[in-house]
């Protein structure tokens, strides 16, 4: 930490940060600083697919947040995961691969008032650090695949694996051909544009191995370079914004804590935030920039008031139903006991299949909750196992469990910091099933489910409803039966949304710039300003692709 002048510091080294370092280091004329809270992934568990199971709730790897309690789960507190880690929550996260759907990407154009949002505008984004299993042998993708996804043979792939998974199961079989008994149709890809159907999820893994934004992006090419700086177990406390000769602000560089020291690094061009949608309201906040009465509140100076800093939270919300099964294997029957766990160690051992090969969820399938539905607006994550909460002992008996989650929640909630001190975790208020559209969603959604399981290609594994149970039915028992056993899926999004100049809540312009603040981007998952269809990760990566871009044309404008 010798040098502290920088022309661009990244606050963040996970999914976004690490792929904005690896752009903006690039160029050999830009001095890159890219910040971490956490240490660097050399953590084993980071890298073996099911060590997500030893990562979630490890101070090593997590920020450890618990929600507040929350009215809708009947006063439930949730464990919140984040990535507290070099890669972020890709290095703990459950691998999927997922876009979302197109028409997630059109309301972002109307909301933002920009039309470089559109479906067809951020394709190019995605396809650009994508490199995607099926264009590895001439022959095996069509022109429209290679349309969506890139083509190996002009050179547009990138550093963004995609995989198919490992192994299957029979059980997972059987429930995806139930789903088709029950009117969904199999798809081969869910990152289409529209991705209704049943199948197995694709996975940012690399032969067997987790593939994270730190190997994908940061290494080999940014340790290479003499231009990139990177410092871990280092957390950004404040920024630094400073009115100018104008009367304007700018902000020219964060306060950061070493665990020894207080050091001051500046930026010449930008500051760039990349630290969640939970950690970058919190850091905006402490910084004196969000709603001003939250900030007079805990003692803050209001440097700009931006009420929508830390408002706008949206997240996924899981229910969980487990059904017994028998006559087929499960992941409870093969790892409780010895011999199954030396069989299935061997398995990884020798050939990087099997179950330490799973992603936490390996068949998905996307619906609608009610035939009144204009578009899919509810997912499945079904896995052949069952347990009372992550982190907790697979059940003893054999069990699939089946998660539903609503896609497009109306319910909002907030992230809040509690006090000026940057070592206290913020409040968070997820405010789940607040809304009697999303109770309604949930109740249809386990009808659902308990249709697609009573098909005839269940039937020979006798599946029995255990949770939430057969005897509620009406829409007040499911909806207070979700309550009980839902749970995030870990796509908190929306908390730095970016939108039109006429929205008093919009945070962020369309190009990630934070209003009234010169020389400050914010670029995750908080600038959504709604949640996608789908699982959050790779759409993280585009709004990234999307900022560096944007960044490096101002650069050559002089801007």
């Amino acid at each position: 930490m010798s040098d502290t002048h920088f022309d661009y510091i990244i606050i963040g080294g996970g999914t976004a940060g690490a792929l904005l370092a690896n752009r903006l280091s690039a160029d050999a004329r830009n001095r890159v600083l890219l910040i971490e809270a956490g240490r660097k992934d050399d953590y084993h568990w980071i890298h073996i697919p099911v060590g997500y199971l030893y990562c979630i709730g490890n101070p090593r790897t997590d920020w450890l947040y618990q929600t507040e309690p929350d009215a809708g789960l009947n006063g439930r507190r949730l464990r919140y995961p984040r990535g507290k880690v070099l890669g972020g929550c890709s290095s703990i996260n459950g691998m999927i691969y997922m876009r979302g759907q197109a028409r997630d990407y059109d309301q972002w154009a109307q909301l933002t008032g920009d039309d470089t949002w559109r479906w067809d505008n951020v394709l190019p984004a995605f396809r650009r650090h994508e490199d995607h299993w099926r264009l590895d042998q001439p022959g095996t993708a069509d022109e429209a695949f290679k349309r969506l996804h890139g083509n190996r043979a002009t050179g547009s792939t990138g550093e963004w694996r995609v995989e198919r998974q490992r192994l299957r199961w029979d059980v997972l079989d059987a429930f995806a051909l139930a789903a088709q008994q029950a009117g969904i149709p199999a798809t081969p890809d869910f990152n289409s544009g529209t991705n209704e159907g049943v199948g197995y999820f694709e996975v940012n893994q690399k032969s067997g191995w987790r593939w994270n934004s730190a190997k994908a992006f940061l290494r080999p090419a940014c340790y290479g370079r003499p231009n990139f700086e990177m410092w871990t177990t280092a957390q950004a406390t404040r920024l630094v914004v400073e009115t100018q000769a104008d009367g304007s602000r700018r902000c020219t560089g964060v306060h950061v804590w070493t665990g020894q020291e207080l050091v001051h690094a500046r930026a010449a061009r930008e500051v760039i935030l990349s630290a969640g949608a939970v950690n970058s309201p919190q850091l905006l906040q402490l910084s004196g920039i969000g709603p001003a009465a939250l900030l007079r509140q805990h003692g803050i100076d209001v440097v700009h008031d931006l009420p929508g800093v830390g408002a706008n939270l949206q997240d996924h919300l899981q229910i969980r139903s487990v059904y017994k099964v028998s006559g087929v294997p499960t992941l409870n029957t093969m790892a409780n006991s010895l011999w199954g766990k030396a069989r299935i160690g061997l398995q990884y051992l020798l050939s990087r299949s099997g179950p330490m090969s799973m992603a936490p969820s390996q068949l998905g399938a996307f619906t609608r909750s009610d035939p009144s539905q204009p578009y899919p607006n509810i997912e499945y994550h079904v896995q052949p196992l069952s347990l009372d909460a992550f982190g907790e002992p697979l059940h003893s008996f054999p069990a699939f469990t089946a998660s539903v989650c609503n896609l497009n929640p109306t319910s909002r909630g907030t992230v809040q910091v509690r006090s000026p001190r940057f070592e206290d975790a913020p409040a968070i208020a997820p405010q789940y099933l607040s809304t009697e559209e999303d109770r309604k969603v949930a109740a249809d959604s386990l009808r659902v489910t308990r249709r697609i399981v009573a098909q005839g290609a269940m039937a020979k594994y006798q599946p029995e409803e255990w949770k939430p149970g057969v005897q509620y039915q009406s829409d007040e028992d499911l909806a207070r039966l979700a309550g009980d056993i839902a749970t995030t899926i870990f796509h908190p999004v929306g908390t730095t949304k970016m939108g039109r100049d006429d929205d008093p809540m919009a945070v962020l312009d369309s190009r990630l710039r934070v209003r009234g603040i010169a020389g400050l981007r914010v670029v995750d998952a908080g600038a959504m300003p709604t949640i996608t269809s789908g699982n959050t990760n790779s759409p993280t990566l585009m709004l990234a692709e999307k900022a560096a871009e944007w960044i490096r044309t101002d650069q050559q404008a002089g801007a």
